[in-house]
């Protein structure tokens, strides 16, 4: 049984016990490896991943490389290398190719003459220098390695001919490695998760791997998901905002708007007359719309007398009706007794305007407005084709306002 430990035998243990053995700052990659990365943090905690940081100097062909820790992985049977950079080396390019650009890598190499005979046992930060090309390609990297920066040497570039631009012509290639079951600072490729359960920070929001793919994680159980961070909810009764502004929350099938945007919609109100014959507008205008948030209800009507109107065949006691759009509540009787709407007369041939009020009504399944009259203790005259005043065309009776009906 080739059963490795460490730290459990008094002699015998050997460097590659300790690398496959290691429990330390390690994102696994499967069971038995790790991934290659450098350990995230900075020294005044503002950035994720200072280990490693390129500074190039202006106008030359070195740079700096300055201190960090990193893991570098080499297999399955060979295990994973811990490596410090204590204090910050200095590396220095090739001047450019008289033709053709080229593509360098800064590397983290490992050495170990066991595996591959180069009669070396160290870790190294080199340059690894790509091939002029018209269109160059990045250099393999040789042997157990890990890419940190790429670099981009132009033609004809050297310390007296401008240097690298370090700005424009340095690609990172870090990537954070943390403890198990750490949460991974998204810096670069992270690539997929090792396992579901799985935690990382993509710069803003926490996100879980779920098996096949990154899911953006709710900020705690309960809380609101921010806009466009959860497309399928983790349980039903979980809530989301969205980019509209809407709260919505999962059925467990969907998302139903929780709280709907207030939105008005048109309907036809039935008008009608308790007494004599029934109102008919003919070229008139009869329209209504209402909002229902929950059981409250906000309604408008609007009539206008046309010039075909039927007010001549209308009782002059006839006590209009006005239908509304979703049934009052009437119980307890309360909640329906001396209920109004608020109204407004408009005489087109004076062009003066009559305050009012309505009564809610309900009389089977159906809700009405009806008893409309003076607001003010004037008189008790219903409003109809001769109330307040005698009607004509072009006037206006508008009846709106906000009552409750049943859930």
């Amino acid at each position: 049984m080739n059963l490795r430990s460490a730290w459990v035998a008094e002699t015998g243990q050997t460097r590659e016990d300790t690398r496959l053995t290691q429990l330390g700052a390690t994102t696994p990659a499967n069971p038995l490896e790790v991934r290659s990365g450098i350990l995230p943090g900075s020294y005044d905690g503002l950035n994720r991943m200072a280990g490693f940081w390129l500074e190039g100097a202006a106008g030359a062909m070195s740079a700096t490389v300055h201190e960090g820790r990193a893991v570098v992985a080499a297999g399955a049977t060979q295990g994973a290398y811990p490596i410090t950079l204590p204090e910050p080396a200095t590396l220095t390019f090739t001047d450019g190719d008289a033709t053709n650009p080229r593509i360098d890598l800064v590397v983290l190499r490992i050495y170990d003459s066991l595996y591959d005979n180069s009669g070396q046992t160290k870790a190294a930060l080199e340059i690894v220098k790509g091939t002029p090309a018209a269109t160059p390609t990045p250099p393999l990297i040789p042997g157990i390695g890990l890419a940190l920066y790429q670099v981009k040497v132009a033609a004809g570039i050297s310390a007296g001919k401008g240097g690298i631009t370090w700005s424009t012509d340095v690609t990172d290639l870090r990537t954070p490695v943390v403890a198990v079951g750490g949460i991974l600072p998204a810096y670069g490729e992270t690539g997929t998760g090792a396992y579901p359960g799985q935690f990382r920070d993509s710069g803003g929001a926490l996100q879980r791997w779920d098996g096949s793919a990154w899911v953006s994680y709710p900020s705690a159980l309960g809380g609101i998901a921010p806009a466009g961070a959860v497309a399928t909810a983790s349980y039903t009764g979980q809530y989301r905002d969205t980019s509209a502004g809407v709260l919505q929350r999962w059925n467990g099938t969907s998302w139903i708007n929780y709280l709907p945007s207030p939105t008005w919609t048109d309907y036809t109100p039935v008008w009608g007359a308790e007494t004599g014959t029934t109102p008919a507008i003919g070229n008139g205008t009869l329209a209504g719309s209402y909002v229902r948030l929950g059981t409250v209800v906000h309604v408008r009507i609007y009539l206008k007398i046309g010039s075909t109107t039927n007010l001549a065949a209308q009782d002059v006691n006839a006590n209009w009706t006005f239908r509304l759009p979703v049934l009052p509540v009437a119980t307890p009787t309360w909640k329906l007794d001396g209920r109004v709407l608020n109204a407004e007369y408009f005489d087109s041939s004076t062009g003066l305007l009559y305050q009012g009020s309505g009564l809610l009504a309900v009389s089977g399944a159906l809700g009405f407005v009806r008893s409309v009259r003076d607001t003010l203790a004037n008189n008790d005259v219903i409003w109809d084709k001769s109330a307040p005043v005698t009607w004509g065309t072009s006037d206006v009776l508008s009846i709106h306002g906000t009552y409750e009906c049943a859930p």
